[in-house]
């Protein structure tokens, strides 16, 4: 499966540029899923709700499931968190997986940044990141800097880097 990054300090658009990508991509006939890092705790559960129950009384995994989509939970336990690779083992085979957040593993990526967030760009430091797409114009970098808000570029670009264009 081709695997390609987005990343960005907190606030650069990531999330935005990672939705309009899948949109674009999409609309194009290929098949996408997606990854998302949390740095923090995060729930997808609901106290109260069955599952939720079954998760706190110790359940390792719960399945939710109906007509419309199934989701698998899996709790860790206090178990190491898993690695990008061993997460995407349980991924279903698609023409691209777009990974958003990860900025510290070493498939390649396109840097998201605004410059009203006041941050460094991780590109100058990383020689993961192919592409920045920005909503300023920087300076002395040695890769492409794309128009953040030109997701047709941005796809293009990533399409090319995996062969799919």
């Amino acid at each position: 499966m081709r695997v390609y990054g987005i990343t960005g300090w907190k606030n650069s658009g990531k999330t935005t540029l990672v939705e309009r990508l899948v949109d674009d991509i999409t609309a194009r006939g290929f098949s996408v899923s997606t990854v998302k890092h949390a740095h923090h705790s995060f729930d997808v559960d609901h106290p109260g709700k069955d599952s939720f129950r079954h998760r706190t009384a110790g359940a390792q995994q719960v399945m939710l499931a109906s007509r419309n989509r199934w989701a698998l939970m899996h709790e860790l336990r206090g178990d190491a968190e898993p690695s990008l690779d061993e997460l995407l083992e349980h991924l279903e085979p698609v023409d691209l997986i777009l990974i958003e957040g990860y900025k510290r593993d070493r498939h390649a990526k396109v840097e998201a940044h605004r410059a009203a967030t006041g941050q460094p760009l991780i590109a100058a430091e990383d020689d993961t990141i192919r592409a920045v797409a920005s909503d300023a114009t920087p300076s002395g970098l040695n890769v492409p800097v794309l128009d953040l808000n030109n997701t047709r570029a941005i796809a293009d670009f990533i399409l090319a880097e995996v062969g799919l264009l």
